[in-house]
């Protein structure tokens, strides 16, 4: 896997991520809403940590940074 996930959107994602875990487990959001965004929590923590997110690949986009080779 090649990363391209770029350090603001890997963040970003974590921020998110303990916004809705804490919205859960305060029971600010719950029933079927609050396990689908539970889910989704996980999953962008997931995502983050592997710094590769699947649904960029068929649209071709990448938030890391290329480093330039001089030579």
């Amino acid at each position: 896997m090649k990363k391209n996930m770029g350090t603001l959107d890997r963040s970003l994602r974590v921020l998110i991520a303990i916004a809705l875990g804490i919205a859960y487990f305060t029971n600010t959001i719950s029933g079927t809403l609050g396990l689908v965004l539970l889910i989704l929590a996980v999953v962008f923590v997931l995502t983050s940590f592997l710094s590769f997110c699947p649904l960029y690949l068929p649209f071709g986009i990448s938030t890391c940074t290329v480093k330039e080779k001089n030579t």
